[in-house]
């Protein structure tokens, strides 16, 4: 498969959405994006206006508002939120499209499975950001370590996988093969999920309540405490910077917060209108985090997916 004659969708117009149909369309990838309502009035009436360096600029986009069966993409990406997971996936299920790439928090992907069954590649978003007035100000991490992450559910180096990395080369994205990726997305939801403590009854904590000691106190000791959870369950701790931070004096992780806190960009991230949207999938993925790694484990999880690996898709490791 050659990248530059592959067809991509994406699913969802949201902000991780956006950015990564920016970014193929950037690299002359052959993408399209899934939209609905008011953002895909606007990206039909405007293109995808993005901010570069304080410029606000925009690239013509190809749309569609329904996805047909029998049109058919060699990936569907569906960069949405955990609690809108399932019914995105139950509204592609009877499309013919043979890999289907999520980039969400989660700690399992039982139901998924019996959506979308072995087509299932799990992924998570190497970026972040908002949107503001139909602008996209969003950014990919720079590191290997901050790039998009995917992997099969059995760990096997699948011919899919290694074509997925080719695309994520020609655009240029820093990216990871996770041969456990259910650690890695245990262990990230054990830090998704502190983000808790930034929301109010009514909204979002202010810039001086969640900078202060009172705030960044309990994301520390949460932090801390849901690292041991992962590793009680027998999880890896992954990457090796996750597991280090549960080692860490609360007032490092406190630290290191507060900085993060001073940088606009993590502030829009953490505390703008795409946060504010985000309570909800903060909230379920915190209450499946802990009956994950407290009530199940790893072992009955590992049961149960082993007998839905991606059989078609397995080759050996290199």
């Amino acid at each position: 498969m050659n990248a530059d004659q592959t067809r991509l969708l994406i699913v969802g117009a949201g902000v991780i959405g956006s950015l990564y149909a920016l970014r193929f369309a950037q690299y002359g990838l052959d993408v399209t994006m899934l939209a609905r309502g008011k953002r895909l009035d606007a990206l039909t009436r405007s293109g995808l206006r993005y901010n570069d360096n304080g410029t606000i600029k925009q690239m013509p986009i190809k749309t569609i508002e329904t996805l047909d069966n029998d049109d058919i993409y060699d990936y569907i990406f569906v960069p949405v939120r955990y609690d809108q997971s399932e019914s995105a996936l139950a509204a592609i299920k009877n499309n013919r499209s043979k890999t289907i790439v999520t980039l969400t928090n989660t700690v399992g992907y039982d139901t998924w499975l019996e959506i979308v069954g072995d087509r299932l590649l799990p992924g998570f978003p190497g970026a972040g950001g908002d949107i503001k007035e139909d602008v996209l100000y969003a950014q990919f991490g720079t590191e290997k370590h901050q790039g998009t992450m995917f992997g099969e559910i059995n760990g096997r180096i699948s011919e899919r996988v290694k074509e997925l990395a080719k695309i994520m080369e020609t655009a240029d994205l820093h990216y990871e093969i996770q041969r456990d990726i259910l650690a890695f997305h245990v262990s990230h939801a054990a830090l998704a999920v502190a983000n808790r403590h930034f929301y109010t009854n009514d909204g979002m904590a202010d810039i001086e309540i969640a900078r202060s000691d009172s705030t960044l106190s309990k994301i520390a000791a949460d932090i801390k405490h849901n690292i041991r959870l992962v590793a009680q369950a027998g999880y890896s701790v992954i990457p090796p910077e996750t597991k280090e931070m549960g080692d860490w004096p609360d007032s490092e992780i406190m630290s290191l917060y507060r900085r993060m806190l001073s940088n606009d960009f993590i502030i829009d991230v953490k505390l703008g209108n795409h946060a504010v949207s985000q309570k909800a999938e903060i909230l379920l993925l915190n209450e499946a985090f802990h009956k994950k790694t407290v009530l199940t484990g790893k072992g009955e999880e590992s049961e149960r997916t082993a007998s839905r690996a991606q059989k078609n898709y397995e080759c050996p490791i290199p």
